[in-house]
């Protein structure tokens, strides 16, 4: 099976053929964050490099107004890290997960509730949203 730096390798060549700039500069950048993680003292798994990295894009679409240059460019950015992350779940495969686990637990409360979630739905959905969802059933 190929890594995703394997992966990310073979299409930074193909966006290089289709002088596809954006694509090529987060395919760059996500193999650059690939190989720090693997040569740091704490490697942690690549899916949580890619996770974390499209956490930080998804946070700094923010800062910039609706329909700026830098916003497009950061959407656009987060299409191609799409293709990286897992599967995305739905808010009622998340609300699902919810009234599962707050089924399996004697006494439910935020804390417990989120502590089983999070682990479940990591970088597979906003945690923001998540938590909204939490404190909405209980």
């Amino acid at each position: 099976m190929s890594t995703q730096k394997e992966i990310i390798s073979s299409e930074i060549i193909a966006a290089m053929k289709a002088k596809d700039k954006t694509r090529l500069n987060v395919l760059r950048y996500l193999k650059k964050l690939l190989i720090e993680n693997e040569t740091s003292k704490k490697p942690i798994d690549e899916q949580d490099v890619i996770i974390g990295h499209a956490k930080k894009i998804k946070d700094s679409i923010e800062l910039y107004p609706e329909n700026s240059p830098q916003r497009e460019e950061i959407e656009a950015e987060l299409v191609v890290m799409q293709e990286f992350l897992p599967k995305q779940l739905t808010q009622e495969e998340v609300q699902a997960i919810i009234d599962q686990i707050k089924a399996s637990q004697e006494n439910p409360n935020m804390g417990a509730i989120m502590k089983e979630l999070s682990a479940q739905i990591k970088g597979k959905f906003d945690g923001k949203l998540a938590s909204q969802m939490v404190k909405d059933s209980l």
